[in-house]
Protein backbone atom coordinates (compact mmCIF):
# COMPACT_ATOMS: atom_id res chain seq x y z
CA UNK A 1 0.00 0.00 0.00
CA UNK A 2 2.86 2.34 0.93
CA UNK A 3 4.22 2.28 -2.99
CA UNK A 4 0.72 3.96 -3.78
CA UNK A 5 1.30 6.86 -1.86
CA UNK A 6 3.34 9.67 -3.64
CA UNK A 7 7.28 9.16 -2.94
CA UNK A 8 9.76 11.10 -0.62
CA UNK A 9 13.37 12.37 -0.68
CA UNK A 10 14.85 12.96 2.52
CA UNK A 11 17.80 14.57 2.86
CA UNK A 12 20.55 14.79 5.13
CA UNK A 13 23.94 17.40 4.66
CA UNK A 14 26.31 16.96 6.95
CA UNK A 15 29.96 17.28 8.58
CA UNK A 16 31.16 16.47 11.75
CA UNK A 17 27.78 15.49 13.30
CA UNK A 18 28.58 12.34 15.23
CA UNK A 19 27.09 14.07 18.34
CA UNK A 20 23.15 14.18 17.38
CA UNK A 21 23.13 12.00 13.99
CA UNK A 22 21.80 9.05 15.48
CA UNK A 23 18.41 10.77 16.84
CA UNK A 24 18.03 12.57 13.84
CA UNK A 25 17.76 9.64 11.70
CA UNK A 26 16.05 7.56 14.32
CA UNK A 27 13.13 10.21 14.18
CA UNK A 28 13.23 9.60 10.18
CA UNK A 29 12.83 5.81 10.69
CA UNK A 30 9.93 6.45 13.52
CA UNK A 31 7.80 8.40 10.96
CA UNK A 32 3.93 7.22 10.47
CA UNK A 33 4.65 7.67 6.40
CA UNK A 34 7.22 4.89 4.91
CA UNK A 35 7.53 5.52 1.52
CA UNK A 36 10.55 7.29 1.48
CA UNK A 37 14.40 7.10 0.42
CA UNK A 38 17.05 8.49 3.08
CA UNK A 39 20.16 10.36 1.94
CA UNK A 40 23.07 11.29 4.33
CA UNK A 41 25.73 12.90 2.55
CA UNK A 42 28.86 12.72 4.46
CA UNK A 43 30.79 15.99 3.84
CA UNK A 44 34.15 15.15 4.56
CA UNK A 45 33.58 14.72 8.37
CA UNK A 46 36.76 13.93 10.19
CA UNK A 47 34.30 12.11 13.63
CA UNK A 48 32.26 8.93 13.37
CA UNK A 49 29.31 10.57 11.12
CA UNK A 50 29.81 8.07 8.46
CA UNK A 51 30.52 4.80 10.67
CA UNK A 52 27.06 5.81 12.32
CA UNK A 53 25.70 6.57 9.04
CA UNK A 54 26.34 3.52 7.25
CA UNK A 55 25.38 0.92 10.49
CA UNK A 56 21.92 2.49 9.67
CA UNK A 57 21.94 2.04 5.85
CA UNK A 58 23.00 -1.57 6.91
CA UNK A 59 19.81 -2.05 8.71
CA UNK A 60 17.32 0.07 6.27
CA UNK A 61 17.37 -0.46 2.71
CA UNK A 62 15.70 3.01 2.44
CA UNK A 63 18.79 4.62 3.93
CA UNK A 64 21.96 5.14 1.72
CA UNK A 65 25.03 7.00 2.62
CA UNK A 66 27.41 9.07 0.08
CA UNK A 67 30.87 10.50 0.70
CA UNK A 68 32.54 13.50 -0.69
CA UNK A 69 35.48 13.17 -2.43
CA UNK A 70 35.98 17.05 -1.63
CA UNK A 71 34.47 19.33 1.31
CA UNK A 72 32.23 21.35 -0.12
CA UNK A 73 30.69 24.95 1.29
CA UNK A 74 28.01 23.97 3.39
CA UNK A 75 25.36 25.31 1.04
CA UNK A 76 26.98 24.11 -2.06
CA UNK A 77 26.80 20.79 -0.43
CA UNK A 78 22.72 21.11 0.34
CA UNK A 79 22.63 21.36 -3.19
CA UNK A 80 24.68 18.73 -4.24
CA UNK A 81 22.53 16.52 -1.85
CA UNK A 82 19.48 17.33 -3.83
CA UNK A 83 20.87 16.69 -6.87
CA UNK A 84 21.35 13.26 -5.65
CA UNK A 85 17.68 12.35 -5.33
CA UNK A 86 15.07 10.14 -7.26
CA UNK A 87 14.09 11.06 -10.06
CA UNK A 88 10.78 9.57 -8.82
CA UNK A 89 10.36 11.54 -5.66
CA UNK A 90 7.12 13.89 -5.87
CA UNK A 91 8.51 15.40 -2.78
CA UNK A 92 12.06 16.48 -0.95
CA UNK A 93 12.22 17.09 2.36
CA UNK A 94 15.64 18.69 4.20
CA UNK A 95 16.41 17.22 7.83
CA UNK A 96 19.93 18.72 9.18
CA UNK A 97 22.08 16.18 11.53
CA UNK A 98 21.42 18.47 14.49
CA UNK A 99 17.62 18.28 14.94
CA UNK A 100 15.18 15.36 14.31
CA UNK A 101 11.25 15.22 12.98
CA UNK A 102 8.33 14.36 15.18
CA UNK A 103 6.57 11.20 14.26
CA UNK A 104 4.14 12.22 12.23
CA UNK A 105 5.95 14.80 10.37
CA UNK A 106 5.94 13.27 6.79
CA UNK A 107 2.61 12.47 6.80
CA UNK A 108 0.76 15.49 7.54
CA UNK A 109 2.66 17.35 5.42
CA UNK A 110 2.31 14.68 2.21
CA UNK A 111 -1.72 14.70 2.96
CA UNK A 112 -1.93 18.94 3.01
CA UNK A 113 0.31 19.33 0.03
CA UNK A 114 -1.64 16.05 -1.72
CA UNK A 115 -5.28 18.25 -1.21
CA UNK A 116 -3.68 21.38 -2.44
CA UNK A 117 -1.61 20.45 -5.38
CA UNK A 118 -1.41 24.33 -5.98
CA UNK A 119 1.11 24.20 -2.92
CA UNK A 120 4.67 24.42 -4.13
CA UNK A 121 6.47 25.08 -0.96
CA UNK A 122 5.07 23.75 2.57
CA UNK A 123 6.66 24.75 6.36
CA UNK A 124 5.10 24.23 9.96
CA UNK A 125 5.34 24.92 13.46
CA UNK A 126 9.35 24.34 14.63
CA UNK A 127 10.19 23.73 18.00
CA UNK A 128 13.73 25.41 19.08
CA UNK A 129 14.72 24.62 22.41
CA UNK A 130 11.54 25.64 23.99
CA UNK A 131 10.63 28.11 21.79
CA UNK A 132 7.66 27.31 18.92
CA UNK A 133 9.09 29.18 15.84
CA UNK A 134 7.30 30.36 12.70
CA UNK A 135 4.56 31.86 14.19
CA UNK A 136 2.33 34.54 12.56
CA UNK A 137 -0.26 33.19 10.69
CA UNK A 138 -3.68 33.31 11.59
CA UNK A 139 -5.59 29.51 11.79
CA UNK A 140 -6.20 27.56 9.85
CA UNK A 141 -4.34 28.92 7.09
CA UNK A 142 -3.32 25.78 5.62
CA UNK A 143 -2.91 27.29 2.18
CA UNK A 144 -2.38 30.76 1.08
CA UNK A 145 -1.36 32.52 -2.69
CA UNK A 146 2.37 32.66 -2.87
CA UNK A 147 1.91 35.87 -4.23
CA UNK A 148 0.02 37.37 -1.33
CA UNK A 149 2.35 35.70 1.81
CA UNK A 150 5.47 36.92 0.16
CA UNK A 151 3.67 40.68 -0.29
CA UNK A 152 3.35 40.54 3.40
CA UNK A 153 6.86 39.42 4.31
CA UNK A 154 8.03 42.19 1.96
CA UNK A 155 6.05 45.21 3.98
CA UNK A 156 6.74 43.98 7.25
CA UNK A 157 4.87 40.89 7.97
CA UNK A 158 6.11 38.09 10.42
CA UNK A 159 8.52 35.33 8.90
CA UNK A 160 6.79 31.90 8.34
CA UNK A 161 8.93 30.18 5.83
CA UNK A 162 10.90 28.66 7.88
CA UNK A 163 13.92 27.29 7.42
CA UNK A 164 15.82 23.87 6.33
CA UNK A 165 14.41 21.24 8.94
CA UNK A 166 10.95 22.49 8.88
CA UNK A 167 10.51 23.12 5.42
CA UNK A 168 8.97 20.69 1.90
CA UNK A 169 9.49 21.01 -1.21
CA UNK A 170 6.95 20.12 -4.24
CA UNK A 171 10.35 17.81 -6.12
CA UNK A 172 9.61 19.36 -9.63
CA UNK A 173 10.71 22.86 -8.28
CA UNK A 174 13.91 21.77 -6.92
CA UNK A 175 14.74 19.32 -10.05
CA UNK A 176 13.46 22.55 -12.40
CA UNK A 177 16.95 24.32 -11.63
CA UNK A 178 20.49 23.09 -11.25
CA UNK A 179 21.36 24.55 -8.04
CA UNK A 180 18.06 25.49 -5.65
CA UNK A 181 19.29 26.68 -3.22
CA UNK A 182 21.74 30.28 -3.54
CA UNK A 183 25.02 29.33 -2.11
CA UNK A 184 26.06 32.99 -1.65
CA UNK A 185 22.59 33.94 0.69
CA UNK A 186 23.14 32.62 3.83
CA UNK A 187 19.41 33.07 4.23
CA UNK A 188 18.58 31.12 0.84
CA UNK A 189 15.70 29.18 2.83
CA UNK A 190 13.64 32.34 2.80
CA UNK A 191 14.70 33.06 -0.83
CA UNK A 192 13.67 29.96 -2.55
CA UNK A 193 10.22 31.07 -1.39
CA UNK A 194 10.68 34.29 -2.86
CA UNK A 195 11.93 32.78 -6.12
CA UNK A 196 9.53 30.28 -6.58
CA UNK A 197 5.68 31.50 -5.01
CA UNK A 198 4.97 33.48 -7.97
CA UNK A 199 4.08 30.54 -9.39
CA UNK A 200 2.57 28.07 -6.52
CA UNK A 201 0.89 28.36 -3.14
CA UNK A 202 2.47 28.56 -0.11
CA UNK A 203 1.18 25.43 2.87
CA UNK A 204 1.52 25.70 6.38
CA UNK A 205 0.53 23.45 9.23
CA UNK A 206 -0.42 24.54 12.35
CA UNK A 207 1.45 21.76 14.17
CA UNK A 208 4.94 21.38 16.24
CA UNK A 209 6.03 18.83 13.10
CA UNK A 210 10.42 19.72 13.74
CA UNK A 211 12.52 20.01 16.17
CA UNK A 212 15.69 22.81 15.90
CA UNK A 213 18.49 22.38 18.30
CA UNK A 214 19.52 25.89 19.62
CA UNK A 215 22.76 27.19 18.18
CA UNK A 216 25.91 25.96 18.81
CA UNK A 217 28.69 28.48 19.15
CA UNK A 218 30.76 26.98 15.92
CA UNK A 219 27.44 26.63 13.98
CA UNK A 220 26.75 29.12 10.71
CA UNK A 221 23.79 30.27 11.92
CA UNK A 222 25.76 31.46 15.07
CA UNK A 223 28.27 33.91 12.81
CA UNK A 224 25.50 34.80 10.43
CA UNK A 225 23.65 36.13 13.89
CA UNK A 226 26.97 38.00 14.67
CA UNK A 227 27.06 39.77 11.60
CA UNK A 228 23.57 40.37 11.44
CA UNK A 229 23.40 38.98 7.84
CA UNK A 230 19.73 38.84 7.72
CA UNK A 231 19.53 42.55 7.60
CA UNK A 232 21.32 42.46 4.50
CA UNK A 233 19.33 39.73 3.14
CA UNK A 234 16.33 40.83 3.68
CA UNK A 235 17.33 44.42 2.00
CA UNK A 236 18.57 42.28 -1.13
CA UNK A 237 14.93 40.28 -1.26
CA UNK A 238 13.44 43.48 -1.53
CA UNK A 239 15.46 44.60 -3.96
CA UNK A 240 15.71 41.45 -6.36
CA UNK A 241 11.75 40.51 -5.40
CA UNK A 242 9.80 43.81 -4.79
CA UNK A 243 9.05 44.39 -8.21
CA UNK A 244 7.52 41.00 -8.19
CA UNK A 245 5.32 41.53 -5.96
CA UNK A 246 4.84 45.07 -4.72
CA UNK A 247 3.44 47.92 -6.25
CA UNK A 248 5.74 51.21 -7.39
CA UNK A 249 4.51 52.80 -4.49
CA UNK A 250 5.14 50.01 -2.07
CA UNK A 251 8.59 49.03 -3.05
CA UNK A 252 9.33 52.69 -2.32
CA UNK A 253 7.88 52.82 0.71
CA UNK A 254 9.79 49.70 1.72
CA UNK A 255 13.03 50.55 0.72
CA UNK A 256 12.92 53.58 2.06
CA UNK A 257 11.93 52.26 5.91
CA UNK A 258 14.29 49.40 5.19
CA UNK A 259 17.10 51.93 4.44
CA UNK A 260 16.51 54.14 7.43
CA UNK A 261 16.91 50.66 9.21
CA UNK A 262 20.01 50.01 7.62
CA UNK A 263 21.78 52.82 8.00
CA UNK A 264 21.33 52.89 12.05
CA UNK A 265 23.19 49.68 12.01
CA UNK A 266 25.81 50.65 10.10
CA UNK A 267 26.17 53.69 11.91
CA UNK A 268 26.54 51.60 15.16
CA UNK A 269 28.90 48.72 12.89
CA UNK A 270 31.16 52.44 12.48
CA UNK A 271 30.78 53.10 15.77
CA UNK A 272 32.04 49.54 17.13
CA UNK A 273 34.52 48.70 14.43
CA UNK A 274 35.01 45.07 13.89
CA UNK A 275 34.03 42.57 11.22
CA UNK A 276 30.04 43.66 11.03
CA UNK A 277 31.15 46.97 8.95
CA UNK A 278 33.22 45.19 6.65
CA UNK A 279 30.53 42.71 5.74
CA UNK A 280 27.66 44.78 5.02
CA UNK A 281 29.51 47.74 3.13
CA UNK A 282 31.57 45.10 0.95
CA UNK A 283 27.03 43.30 0.42
CA UNK A 284 25.99 46.51 -0.15
CA UNK A 285 28.78 47.31 -3.35
CA UNK A 286 27.83 44.07 -4.40
CA UNK A 287 23.90 44.55 -4.60
CA UNK A 288 25.42 47.82 -6.78
CA UNK A 289 23.63 50.13 -3.79
CA UNK A 290 25.93 53.12 -2.80
CA UNK A 291 26.79 54.09 0.41
CA UNK A 292 25.45 57.66 1.13
CA UNK A 293 28.10 59.54 3.00
CA UNK A 294 25.97 61.80 4.23
CA UNK A 295 23.02 59.86 5.55
CA UNK A 296 25.31 58.05 7.07
CA UNK A 297 27.46 60.50 8.65
CA UNK A 298 23.79 61.80 10.26
CA UNK A 299 23.24 58.22 11.66
CA UNK A 300 26.69 58.19 13.10
CA UNK A 301 26.49 61.50 15.28
CA UNK A 302 22.98 60.68 16.39
CA UNK A 303 23.85 57.30 17.15
CA UNK A 304 27.23 58.54 18.75
CA UNK A 305 25.50 61.28 20.71
CA UNK A 306 23.02 58.65 22.23
CA UNK A 307 25.44 56.44 23.67
CA UNK A 308 27.26 59.49 25.32
CA UNK A 309 23.89 60.24 26.79
CA UNK A 310 23.35 56.66 27.93
CA UNK A 311 26.84 55.59 29.32
CA UNK A 312 29.95 58.52 28.72
CA UNK A 313 32.58 56.66 30.08
CA UNK A 314 32.24 53.56 27.84
CA UNK A 315 31.69 55.68 24.58
CA UNK A 316 34.30 57.65 25.62
CA UNK A 317 36.98 54.65 26.32
CA UNK A 318 36.05 53.67 22.78
CA UNK A 319 37.03 56.44 21.14
CA UNK A 320 40.47 57.10 22.92
CA UNK A 321 40.84 53.07 22.67
CA UNK A 322 41.41 53.75 19.48
CA UNK A 323 38.48 51.96 17.63
CA UNK A 324 40.04 50.91 13.87
CA UNK A 325 36.96 51.09 12.26
CA UNK A 326 36.14 54.76 13.55
CA UNK A 327 39.26 56.39 13.51
CA UNK A 328 39.31 55.10 9.86
CA UNK A 329 35.82 55.55 8.67
CA UNK A 330 34.80 58.98 10.53
CA UNK A 331 36.90 61.68 9.18
CA UNK A 332 36.06 60.36 5.42
CA UNK A 333 32.34 60.47 6.29
CA UNK A 334 32.56 63.82 8.55
CA UNK A 335 34.09 65.49 5.36
CA UNK A 336 31.62 63.90 3.11
CA UNK A 337 28.94 65.32 5.25
CA UNK A 338 30.23 68.79 5.61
Amino acid sequence: MSQLRPFVSIITPVFNGEKYLQECIESVIAQTYSNWEYIIVDNCSRDRTSAIARHYAEKDSRIRVHENREFLPAIANHNHALRLTSPNSKYCKLIFADDWLFANCLELMVNLAEAYPSIGILNSYSLEGSEVMWAGLPYPSHIRKGRDVCKERLLGGPYVFGAGTSQMYRSEIVRSVHSFFNESNPHCDSEICFKHLAEWDFGFIHQILSYRRPLRPESLTTKCNQLNTLLAMTFYELMVYGQTYLTPEEQEHAREEKSEEYYSALAGYVLEGGEAWQFHSRKLAEFGVPIDQSRLSRAVIKKGMKALLKNPVAAFANIVNGNSTLSSRLPAIMRKSS
